[in-house]
């Protein structure tokens, strides 16, 4: 997480939620997973990085193309510099 992101607690409070929320749904679906295939012949059982790098893979990037992920890291960029010129503004007012 950049240090421009936490300026305010909303920022934070959201940020930790979403963070919350995917670390539980990652634990719900490894129970699950470890429940119904206790020990998998010759391997290690699904840990929550696994699950996460399958998710990832299977459900979220099937959904965008090439030119959806240029878009938004195009948009997130550009984002990012106004907020540092911001950032750098305020520094030198108060200095």
């Amino acid at each position: 997480m950049d240090e421009h992101q936490l300026r305010q607690w909303t920022s934070w409070h959201r940020w930790v939620t979403l963070a919350m929320l995917a670390h539980a749904f990652l634990t719900v679906v490894r129970a699950d997973e470890h429940a119904r295939h206790p020990k998998p012949d010759g391997r290690i059982p699904l840990p929550r990085n696994e699950i996460q790098r399958l998710f990832i893979a299977l459900v979220v990037r099937t959904v965008h193309g090439t030119a959806h992920r240029l878009d938004w890291s195009h948009w997130r960029r550009h984002h990012q510099a106004q907020s540092q010129a911001s950032h750098y503004r305020r520094q030198a007012t108060q200095t």
